[in-house]
Parts: structure tokens; sequence; C-alpha cells
């Protein structure tokens, strides 16, 4: 693995919306690899879909964008940390949405209420990389 000295390395993709500020779409650090929070705009247009059930597939999209950029899948995800604008109104929708994408066992996950600036859910993972093989 390259990367910093720290062992820490970042992953970005074409297929996530770039990131807006001072972070990486991902990194990838002691065996895991940490997600930006994402939002729902698409990558190519940056449109942004009405609902929260339609946003929620737009963000697991994009960050199973950036676990693809790492060969990894939905399946690798062991922590989601979801962000809802309004947590007691789309509770209900979100959770439709996000049990389209994951199997059990699901990830552990979080789900709290926050100001988000002009979409209704934002998603960052924590995914577990694949061991090393064992030396021949």
């Amino acid at each position: 693995m390259t990367g910093a000295p720290n062992g820490k390395r970042p992953v970005s993709t074409p297929d996530a919306p770039r990131p807006a500020g001072a972070y990486s779409q991902g990194v990838v650090a002691g065996g895991f690899l940490y997600t930006a929070g994402f939002g729902p705009q698409h990558p190519t247009t940056g449109e942004v879909p009405q609902g929260v059930g339609a946003q929620t597939a737009q963000v697991l999209r994009n960050v199973s964008a950036v676990l693809a950029a790492e060969g990894l899948t939905l399946r690798d995800v062991v922590k989601v940390t979801t962000h809802l604008q309004h947590l007691t109104r789309d509770f209900a929708a979100y959770d439709a949405a996000y049990r389209a994408f994951f199997e059990a066992p699901c990830p552990v996950r979080t789900t709290v209420g926050s100001d988000l600036m002009d979409i209704l859910v934002e998603i960052d993972v924590v995914a577990a990389l694949p061991a090393p093989a064992p030396p021949d």
C-alpha cells in the first residue's frame, strides 16, 4: 500500500460527487475505508432527486462508487452514520430505501437529525478491507 507515512491514503472516483471543500471522498487507514458524508447529488449532473427515499438511494449509489474504487461493496460496510433533515417525518421512508441496499447481517447504524444544506439525507460509512492473504 502506498500513501502517507502514517499509512493512510485517499480514495477518489469520478463516479461520486467531487468534494465541495477540503476533504477526501474516502480514506483507507488501519484496515478500513472511511467515506466522507455524501449527499444525494448525482455525480455528473449535480441534480438532487425529490423525496427522502430517492435521495437515500442516490446517496447510497454515491457511497457505493467510492467503495467500488477500492474493490469493495456495501456488503463490506460495518458502520453507517446517517443524518436526516427531518428525523421523525422521514425515518420510515429513509429506512425502507436503505433496506433495499443492505442484506443481513446489516451494518451497525446511527441515525440522527441534522440541519442539512438543501438536502434531506447525508450518509457516511466505514467498510472493512479484505484481510491480507497469509504468506505461503
